[in-house]
């Protein structure tokens, strides 16, 4: 029978030992740094299998349905499927929707989709929380329908860990991102595709017969929501074309 280990694990056999107690406890002891050099060079894939087979209850995945890579892989190649939150901010390309409707048919998807509280349409939002609300307070506009929703989805699932899709070069901002963190709540925060490149994506993408977001054939490398979104150069990051003309980076879930 294995022992729950009350102290942050400090060699590789204890980190996988210490798997079958809490939940919980087992996020809390873990050595983020220890993790993060036994991942560094390790594929994706082989990163969700070990979050899957360590993290059997309370992990979730998060998507914009921008790449459905993570998604491919889970349900796929490694048949381990996690529930998968959606944030609808009612105010995303019908693309995006569309992307979300097929997703959820291919892969079958046990998807959860949460939207701000009290609204369901663009009209609903605008009659609860004011019109054109990202041109008056734009952070308020994210606390409703990222920041709050994700928090509520989280909970509401008992998730003690959840999957990204970032990358290192998608921005300057995320060059320095871990394969492993922990968010404010104290939950595991995981990057399989940290270390990827946006040229590895799209090879994965043709390699495998990935869905995608159309909207990517269009111009836009970086997808959000309609107002707040435009098409970039071929010189520019990949999200230089969400809110274009200020000096956000990030909406607020990953802050």
């Amino acid at each position: 029978m294995v022992q729950c280990i009350e102290a942050p694990v400090s060699d590789l056999s204890a980190i996988d030992a210490v798997a079958a107690c809490n939940p919980k406890r087992f996020i809390q002891q873990l050595d983020l740094n220890l993790l993060n050099r036994r991942f560094a060079q390790a594929s994706p894939q082989e990163i969700l299998a070990w979050c899957t087979t360590q993290i059997p209850t309370g992990l979730v995945q998060t998507t914009s349905f921008s790449f459905l890579a993570i998604s491919h892989m889970l349900y796929e190649e490694l048949d381990q499927p996690v529930p998968v939150v959606f944030l609808d901010t009612l105010h995303l390309f019908p693309e995006t929707l569309e992307t979300a409707r097929k997703a959820q048919v291919r892969y079958q998807l046990d998807l959860h989709t949460y939207s701000a509280v009290g609204a369901s349409s663009r009209e609903s939002f605008a009659a609860r929380y004011g019109e054109n609300l990202w041109e008056t307070d734009i952070d308020r506009f994210y606390e409703l329908t990222k920041v709050e929703s994700l928090q509520r989805a989280l909970s509401d699932l008992n998730a003690v860990a959840w999957i990204t899709g970032r990358r290192r070069d998608q921005s300057e901002s995320r060059k320095d991102l871990p394969i492993f963190e922990r968010d404010d709540q104290g939950r595991l925060k995981i990057n399989p595709l940290a270390h990827w490149t946006r040229k590895d994506i799209w090879a994965y993408i043709f390699k495998h017969d990935v869905l995608y977001n159309p909207l990517h054939d269009q111009g836009y490398t970086s997808i959000g929501d309609q107002p707040l979104t435009t098409r970039t150069s071929a010189d520019e990051d990949e999200r230089a074309g969400r809110w274009r003309g200020t000096e956000k980076t990030e909406c607020g879930i990953h802050l």
